[in-house]
């Protein structure tokens, strides 16, 4: 089944969602990523395939709005979610200009700091960059939605 969603390739959309501290960030960022994908027609998935990008791109979402938690003062501020009809880019911005790293692979019974290596193995590319007073994390997922 060819299936493409809305916005055709060159179009574009962004989605905003504005964000004032900590408290219930995650899940509102989940929530309001997972009806961003339900509109593009990411979901319901047509196939294994695409269930399983989008429930990463749900997943890179938790980490890099809890990251901006844990790291940065006042939380995150913003989430941008801008799909052109080939990929999807996230953004998350928040007021710390500490880019974020890697750290050293611990092992999987170290509590906490692997939240980026997920990002990292999932994502088609990431990245930060600053951003006035803070920086904006980024992340690139490719489309699973098949062209005709």
């Amino acid at each position: 089944m060819n299936r493409v969603g809305s916005p055709p390739a060159g179009t574009g959309q962004t989605r905003r969602l504005a964000l004032a501290g900590s408290e219930g960030a995650v899940q509102r960022c989940r929530e309001f990523s997972r009806q961003a994908l339900q509109s593009w027609d990411w979901l319901p998935a047509v196939d294994e395939e695409q269930q399983a990008v989008s429930e990463d791109v749900l997943l890179m979402v938790s980490e890099l709005v809890s990251n901006a938690c844990l790291h940065a003062p006042g939380g995150p501020r913003e989430l941008r979610l801008n799909w052109d009809g080939a990929r999807l880019r996230v953004e998350v911005t928040d007021a710390s200009p500490v880019p974020p790293r890697l750290l050293p692979y611990a092992g999987p019974a170290r509590p906490g700091g692997h939240g980026l290596r997920v990002v990292d193995r999932l994502a088609g590319a990431w990245g930060s960059v600053p951003e006035r007073e803070g920086k904006l994390v980024w992340l690139e997922v490719p489309s699973p939605l098949e062209r005709p």
